[in-house]
């Protein structure tokens, strides 16, 4: 399957500025079939090293982390000749070994000729610092996330509709609505498959859905179990548990803000704050701040105290609600009250994967709000999310009143266009908002 990450890849093996590359994000979103698919095909071989299945490794990165020392040895281990510029070393679960990523330090300052990526899950919570220093300065660093709405598209063949989305979000004119049917009935499965590569590979092959949400529920148990594994406080691990299985219940209420009191009655930020940073490290949720101020740079005028989450997955989601998949198809009036949370999951997950760093914004009497605040070409642009056709909103028309944007999206099920300085963007083609537009 094709994943945007072999675009960034091979940039990152033609730069002169190369570093060793740490490619991070939460487990089994598909980043060592990304990294092995990379490397069989520009490189003449791949040395492989999985510090899960082959735990002695450690040994050696105990003895010696420099490249001089590293390079014969890996070498006989791997039974792969590594060779510079033509080989790509890569290091996976390296999370498991920490003298690994410090290596990778030596890598940059002493062998730069050499073509390191080490691939870890939770590297942001599972590493001991105590002894070894993150070799901050000395690598490239980049997140991978499940597959947006545009790759789910390119698996199940649908090229051609990729390249007329584009087209009409670039010249804000309309699907023909046979096409526009179409891909909403497709936004619908991914929805309910969400982007997992395994989830989306079965749903590719059988188009059951069953299946699929054995994969999902499979996949959220590991999650449950990893939780377990990277914290060794019982109490911690409750707290993280109930902070993960509450983002549904959080999503489904008029006020999408983030509520200690939804996980346990009477509970306070004290007590559940290191459980969000732990499951926010993990790239297991999202947090998205809502900004005081609408300036530049809004990262300066976001209220820590007041803040969203999101899971990064849509199939995870919807397995977590136990939502059937027939019920998003025809989102069913059961669904009424967690539809608006749903949609504005999805509409994250896209925004998110395409590199933004959202915020969003209330009014101070707390009547008005607008979903997302993201920056195009160096302009705040409010972002609008309706899940339907309706979309009248006084929410924007007093943001609009107020800050007076270069223009605004709103993000529906209505079809392209561009009208009173709205542009309108169809569900399925959040993935073509870019921040360089």
């Amino acid at each position: 399957m094709y994943r945007k990450v072999f675009e960034y890849l091979k940039e990152w093996k033609e730069s002169n500025y190369r570093k060793p590359l740490v490619l991070q994000g939460a487990r089994q979103v598909g980043k060592t079939y990304a990294v092995l698919e990379f490397g069989q095909k520009e490189y003449d071989n791949v040395a492989y090293f999985n510090f899960q299945t082959s735990r002695a490794l450690e040994k050696t990165f105990d003895e010696d982390i420099t490249p001089a020392y590293l390079i014969p040895i890996l070498s006989h281990i791997s039974g792969q000749t590594i060779t510079k510029g033509h080989t790509l070393i890569v290091f996976d679960e390296v999370q498991l070994c920490e003298r690994a990523v410090t290596s990778l330090k030596y890598f940059c300052e002493e062998a730069p000729e050499y073509h390191v990526i080490a691939a870890g899950s939770l590297l942001g919570v599972a590493v001991n610092r105590e002894k070894y220093a993150f070799p901050v300065g000395k690598v490239d660093r980049y997140t991978m996330y499940p597959m947006d709405m545009e790759e789910f598209l390119l698996a199940m063949n649908e090229g051609e509709l990729v390249e007329r989305i584009r087209k009409c979000y670039a010249y804000d004119t309309p699907m023909p609505a046979a096409l526009h049917e179409s891909a909403m009935k497709l936004w619908r499965q991914y929805l309910a498959v969400g982007g997992m590569p395994e989830a989306v590979a079965r749903f590719v092959d059988t188009h059951d859905h069953l299946q699929v949400r054995h994969v999902l529920e499979t996949i959220q148990m590991d999650y449950l179990d990893d939780m377990s594994k990277y914290q060794g406080n019982a109490n911690e691990i409750k707290k993280t548990r109930l902070t993960y299985e509450t983002v549904a219940v959080q999503l489904s209420k008029k006020n999408t803000r983030f509520q200690y009191k939804i996980i346990k009655k009477g509970a306070r930020a004290a007590e559940y704050e290191n459980a969000i940073e732990w499951l926010v490290f993990s790239s297991l949720i999202s947090r998205i701040y809502r900004a005081e101020q609408i300036m530049k740079p809004l990262e300066n005028y976001k209220d820590i105290d007041d803040f969203k989450i999101f899971l990064f997955d849509m199939g995870l989601l919807v397995a977590q609600k136990d939502i059937r998949a027939e019920d998003i198809f025809y989102m069913d009036e059961e669904l009424a009250d967690f539809k608006g949370g749903m949609v504005e999951n999805y509409v994250n997950t896209q925004l998110v994967n395409s590199g933004f760093k959202p915020y969003y914004w209330r009014n101070e009497k707390g009547t008005k709000e607008i979903d997302f605040i993201i920056s195009i070409n160096g302009n705040p642009i409010p972002v609008e999310v309706k899940s339907g056709e309706h979309v009248d909103s006084k929410s924007l028309v007093e943001y609009v009143r107020l800050f007076s944007p270069v223009y605004s999206i709103r993000i529906s099920a209505k079809n392209f266009g561009f009208e009173n300085d709205i542009k309108a963007v169809p569900l399925y083609a959040v993935f073509c908002i870019q921040s360089d537009q």
